[in-house]
């Protein structure tokens, strides 16, 4: 393989890791914020949505002008198809789930998407799978069951632990669907141009739920505390790993994507025992050690080729 391949598929694969680590921290600053303030999840969401729009008026201003294809019907559905499920009803459904289960726990959960992307690419998109990718998967897979394992046991006693992890399980059919249409439209649209279009498909989606359900609480989204957790979920756990996501997926494809984002759950167990006094168990760390192990062969695989 090329010399400037395998530096574009390592950069991709660096790119795909950073988006993972900055996603991690949603369900962080989701949880402190139910702690910290008399919230429900729209409230929440509806703040998160409304700091980051700044940045996709101004990407979708950008890649407007420096866009010389035009976007078909078609498109421009597909488009509000992905804005919808990927960053609207996803994010509701983990918002709403984070009120029931911890914050380790709604990783795991969230972390069968990559499973369910890989499938909706290999049956729907025809997509091969690569045995690097099973075996990635299996390795993930089994790291996250590990680490995951004494979550578990902590959160069976909740009174709505079926209800928020139903919740978590929805985000993960919905996400893993925007994942693998994502894959095949940026190449078409470009990155910047799908990722600022379809956030503000999401956010007209966010607001109309709101001003449907809500139009009599708007003081609500004044409290100080809250306004301090939207400002840190749109810059930090959305704008920032959205635009890089894309980015990689352009580079590396969704399915190694998928693959390479399942370090958040590691990522997540330390900082829900930093910030959320969350425990670790060794069975944790040992968990952590076939996350890395999967990621390292994923992206080791193509400078070997």
């Amino acid at each position: 393989m090329p010399t400037k391949i395998r530096t574009g598929m390592a950069g991709g694969f660096i790119i795909a890791i950073l988006s993972a680590l900055l996603f991690s921290t949603k369900a962080i600053f989701v949880k402190l914020a139910f702690q910290h303030t008399q919230v429900s999840a729209i409230h929440l969401l509806v703040l998160r949505m409304l700091f980051s729009l700044p940045f996709y008026l101004i990407a979708a201003t950008y890649a407007r002008k420096t866009s010389t294809k035009k976007l078909t019907r078609k498109q421009w559905v597909l488009l509000a198809l992905m804005g919808i499920l990927g960053y609207y009803l996803s994010s509701l459904f983990d918002f709403m789930g984070l009120q029931f289960v911890s914050a380790g726990l709604e990783r795991l959960i969230l972390f069968l998407y990559p499973t369910f992307t890989v499938l909706i690419n290999t049956f729907y998109f025809k997509t091969k799978l690569k045995r690097t990718q099973v075996a990635a998967l299996l390795l993930t897979y089994i790291g996250i069951g590990i680490a995951f394992l004494g979550e578990v046991k902590l959160d069976a006693g909740n009174i709505h632990f079926f209800l928020g992890t139903f919740m978590i399980f929805l985000c993960a059919v919905t996400y893993s669907i925007y994942l693998a249409g994502t894959g095949k439209l940026v190449p078409i649209t470009g990155s910047t141009r799908y990722t600022a279009y379809v956030m503000l498909f999401a956010t007209m989606g966010v607001f109309t739920h709101f001003l449907i359900t809500n139009h009599q609480n708007f003081g609500q989204l004044l409290q100080p505390n809250l306004l301090i957790y939207g400002i840190a979920l749109a810059i930090i756990a959305t704008v920032l790993p959205s635009f890089l996501m894309n980015i990689s997926m352009n580079k590396i494809g969704s399915n190694n994507v998928a693959i390479t984002t399942s370090i958040g759950p590691v990522s997540t167990i330390i900082q829900a025992h930093f910030f959320l006094d969350e425990p670790i168990f060794f069975l944790q760390l040992a968990g952590t050690a076939l996350v890395i192990a999967g990621i390292l062969l994923i992206g080791w695989k193509p400078s070997l080729t």
